[in-house]
C-alpha cells in the first residue's frame, strides 16, 4: 500500500495545521523513500476532506484508554447476567490500574471542552442499542469462545431475546478479532463433534455459576441442533460476505466444499438436515461457478477507474463494485514524461507493476537503454511525493484526485516533476454556464449513489481496523472518498477559471442551488463537498464575487456553512442526518471519524479477551449505514443529448487540486490589495 499516512490516523493522532491546506502526503521524500515506520506508511485517501473536521493541538496527546495498557489483570467489566449492555467503565477499571485520573475518560482529545458533551452523548446513544436490537449480553472472552457462545445462542440456548444482534455484531466485526481461516475452522470442528466433551461441560458449569443460563432456557445441544446451528451460522457468513468471498476463488470456496461433504456424510444419521445440505450444495456452486450475468460481465473490455475513463460511453454506464481481480489501463510516467500503458489487476502488487512497465519499456524506441531497479512513484500536482513499496498492493484506488504514478531508479527520485498540465492552467469559460443545476445535481446524486452502493458494509470496518494489513481490501469505500476530494476542487477550480467577475457570481449562485438540490435530494456527500469547495480559501477570499451575490443566497450558504460547522462534534449535521429518512447518501469521511473514534477510545483486546461490547458498537454504526441503504433511490433514465451530455461532464470532471495554484489563480483575478 501508498507509503503516506493513514488519514483517519492522522486526523486523531498526528494532526498539524498543514492538514488545513489542500492536503497531500505527509512527511519527506526521505522518510519514504527509506521506508519510514508503520504508522507513517498507510493510505492517504481521506487527506483532501479533512478541513470538516477539527484539528487537535499538539499538546492534547493520543486518546485516551478504557483501561491501562501496563495492568496485568482483565478489566473488570460488569457481570452478563442481565439483559442489559456491558457498559465500558466510566472511570479507572476494577483492578485500579486506570491511566491516572483520565483513565475511564473515553473523550474525543480532537475536541475542545464545548464539544465534549455531544461527543458524549454519541457514545450514550450507542451503549443504548440505538439500532433498536438490543445490547449484547456477553463477557469478555477468548475468540473461538465467543464464537461457541454465538452457536448456542443460534440454536435457542441462550440469549433468545437478541440472538439476531448477536449473530449480526459476530457477523459483521468478527474479522477484528478472529481470523477468517480460524473462523471456518471452528465451526468445521464443531460440526463434526460427536459429544460435547469435557471442555463444554466446564464451560457450561462456569457459565451456570455465574448465572447466564437464566438468559436462554439452558439445556445442551444435541448432535441435530448443533449441527442445525452450524449451519445456519454458515449460511449467514456466506451470504454476508459473498461478493468478498466469490473474490477469492478456490481459498474461500473450499470452505462450503468441506462443510458440504461432512453434511452429506451426517445424512443417514440426520435426515431433517437435508434441506439444509441442498442449500449448501447450492452455495458451492455460487462461490465456484459465477452467474451468467457475472461472467458476461467479466468478459467486458478492462474497466476503468472512475478519473481515468478513456471512453465517453464507458463513462456513461452504471457503477459496479470493484474487485481486485478487475483489470484496469493506467499510465504508469517515466521522469521525462513520457508513459507506458499498462493492463493490470486492481489488486496488484507494486512489483508486478514494476514487471509489466519494465516489460513495456524493453520493446520501447523512446529507451535505448533499460533502466536499473525501479521504484514505483506517486507524484502529486503539488509535486509531493511519496515511494511505494515492492510488497504494497491495490495502489490505484489510493491516489489523489491529480496524482500520478512515476517509475524511475532511485537516484532519479529528487528530479520527478508532476505533469506540465496539472502545473500550468487556461482560462477559459466553463461548460457549466450552458448545463441547468437540476440537471447537474441529479447527475450528481445519482453518481454518488452508484459509487455508495458498491461499497460492501464491511469496507469500513477494514478500512479503520486493519488497513494495509486487511484481507479485504476497500477498494470502493476509498473511490468514494476520492469522489469527495473531487467535487470539492472542482467548485474551486470552475470559479477560479472564469475570468468574467458577472459570470463568477453565476456560478456562485448556479453553485449554492446544486447544494440545496443536493440537499434536498438527500445527498450529504455531494452537498458538503460543493459547501466546502466554495469555503476553500482561494474562493472565499473572492470579495467582489461574493458581494455581487444577491442577499437571498448569501443567506442560504450561511445556513448551509452552519450545517458543515464541527463545533460541538458537528451537532448541525448530525441532527440533519437524524431527520432524514432512506436512501440518503451520507458525509462518508464522518462516518469514518467516528468508527476511529470508537477504535481509539477504547481497546478490543485485553490478554487474550475481547471486548464485545466495543464489537457491538460498532456493528450499530455498521447497521446505521446499511439502513441508509435500505430502499432504492429512484434513478433517472432520461437518455437526450443535453442529458448525456451533463453525465458526462459530472462523471469525469477536471479538477486542479493544487491549493498553491488555485491561490495564485484567485489573486491574479482579485489582487489582495483590491
Amino acid at each position: 500500500m501508498p507509503a503516506g499516512m493513514k488519514p483517519l490516523e492522522k486526523f486523531l493522532k498526528k494532526q498539524t495545521t498543514a492538514l488545513t491546506r489542500a492536503g497531500g502526503f505527509v512527511g519527506g521524500v526521505a522518510d519514504k523513500a527509506s521506508g519510514g515506520t508503520g504508522a507513517s506508511r498507510r493510505r492517504a485517501s481521506l487527506s483532501r476532506v479533512v478541513p470538516f473536521f477539527r484539528e487537535t493541538s499538539p499538546e492534547s496527546g493520543q486518546a485516551r484508554e478504557v483501561f491501562s495498557p501496563d495492568s496485568e489483570d482483565p478489566p473488570s467489566w460488569p457481570s452478563a447476567t442481565g439483559p442489559g449492555l456491558v457498559s465500558v467503565p466510566s472511570s479507572a477499571n476494577g483492578s485500579g490500574s486506570g491511566s491516572g485520573s483520565g483513565g475511564g475518560d473515553i473523550r474525543s482529545p480532537s475536541l475542545s471542552s464545548d464539544e465534549q458533551s455531544s461527543e458524549a452523548s454519541l457514545i450514550t446513544e450507542t451503549q443504548s442499542g440505538g439500532g433498536g436490537g438490543g445490547g449484547t449480553p456477553l463477557h469478555p472472552d477468548t475468540p473461538d469462545n465467543l464464537t461457541l457462545i454465538m452457536l448456542d445462542s443460534v440454536a435457542g440456548k441462550r440469549y433468545g431475546h437478541c440472538t439476531e444482534t448477536l449473530l449480526d455484531d459476530f457477523m459483521l466485526t468478527h474479522p477484528i478479532f478472529l481470523t477468517a481461516d480460524r473462523f471456518q475452522q471452528v465451526l468445521l470442528q464443531q460440526f463434526s463433534l460427536e459429544t460435547e466433551g469435557k471442555e463444554r461441560e466446564e464451560r457450561g458449569r462456569e457459565r451456570e455459576a455465574e448465572g447466564e443460563r437464566r438468559e436462554g432456557g439452558g439445556g445442551e445441544m444435541d448432535g441435530a441442533e448443533r449441527k442445525q446451528s452450524v449451519l445456519n451460522v454458515a449460511f449467514r457468513y456466506l451470504d454476508t460476505y459473498r461478493e468478498l468471498l466469490q473474490e477469492e476463488g478456490e481459498r474461500s470456496n473450499s470452505f462450503p466444499k468441506e462443510l458440504y461433504m461432512c453434511a452429506l456424510q451426517e445424512l443417514s444419521r440426520y435426515p431433517e438436515l437435508v434441506e439444509d445440505v441442498l442449500k449448501l450444495q447450492r452455495w458451492t456452486e455460487i462461490l465456484h461457478c459465477p452467474s451468467d450475468e457475472e461472467k458476461e460481465s467479466r468478459k467486458k473490455q478492462v474497466r476503468p477507474l472512475f478519473r481515468h475513463f478513456r471512453r465517453i460511453d464507458a463513462c456513461l454506464q452504471p457503477r459496479e463494485a470493484f474487485r481486485g481481480s478487475d483489470e484496469i489501463f493506467c499510465r504508469v510516467y517515466t521522469p521525462d514524461h513520457s508513459y507506458v500503458t499498462i493492463r493490470s489487476r486492481l489488486s496488484c502488487r507494486v512489483g508486478e507493476i514494476l514487471a509489466l512497465v519494465r516489460e513495456k519499456l524493453q520493446y520501447s524506441e523512446d529507451q535505448p537503454v533499460l533502466p536499473g531497479n525501479l521504484i514505483l512513484v506517486a507524484v502529486t500536482s503539488a509535486g509531493e511525493k511519496a515511494v511505494f513499496r515492492p510488497s504494497d498492493e491495490a495502489v490505484f484506488t489510493t491516489l489523489g484526485v491529480n496524482t500520478h504514478l512515476f517509475a524511475c531508479e532511485a537516484s532519479e527520485l529528487e528530479s520527478l516533476l508532476p505533469l506540465p498540465e496539472e502545473i500550468h492552467w487556461t482560462p477559459g469559460d466553463s461548460k457549466l454556464h450552458d448545463m441547468s443545476a437540476e440537471e447537474v445535481a441529479n447527475q450528481l446524486v445519482v453518481f454518488d449513489w452508484e459509487l455508495f452502493s458498491c461499497v460492501h458494509e464491511v469496507e469500513f470496518v477494514c478500512y479503520v481496523f486493519h488497513g494495509e494489513q486487511s484481507r479485504w481490501r476497500p477498494l470502493n469505500l476509498e473511490l468514494v472518498l476520492q469522489r469527495c476530494s473531487e467535487v470539492q476542487h472542482w467548485v474551486a477550480t470552475e470559479i477560479l477559471q472564469c475570468q468574467s467577475l458577472p459570470k463568477r457570481v453565476q456560478l456562485l449562485r448556479k453553485f449554492i442551488k446544486i447544494a440545496a438540490l443536493c440537499k434536498q435530494q438527500q445527498d450529504l456527500l455531494s452537498f458538503l463537498a460543493v459547501v466546502l469547495g466554495l469555503d476553500n480559501p482561494a474562493v472565499s477570499r473572492l470579495r467582489l464575487t461574493w458581494e455581487g451575490l444577491p442577499g437571498k443566497f448569501r443567506k442560504q450558504f450561511q445556513q448551509f456553512e452552519s450545517i458543515a460547522d464541527p463545533s460541538r462534534n458537528h451537532k448541525s449535521y448530525r441532527d440533519l442526518i437524524t431527520s432524514l429518512r432512506p436512501p440518503l447518501i451520507p458525509f462518508t469521511p464522518l462516518l469514518l471519524k467516528d468508527l476511529t473514534f470508537l477504535h481509539e477510545s477504547c481497546k478490543t483486546f485485553h490478554g487474550e479477551l475481547v471486548n464485545f461490547e466495543k464489537m457491538h458498537k460498532v456493528a450499530e454504526m455498521v447497521r446505521t449505514i446499511r439502513r441508509y441503504r435500505s430502499s432504492q433511490l429512484a434513478m433517472d433514465t432520461e437518455t437526450s443529448p443535453s442529458h448525456l451530455q451533463t453525465k458526462a461532464y459530472v462523471r469525469q470532471l477536471q479538477v486542479i487540486d493544487n491549493q498553491n495554484l488555485l491561490f495564485d489563480m484567485s489573486c491574479k483575478l482579485e489582487p489582495k490589495d483590491t
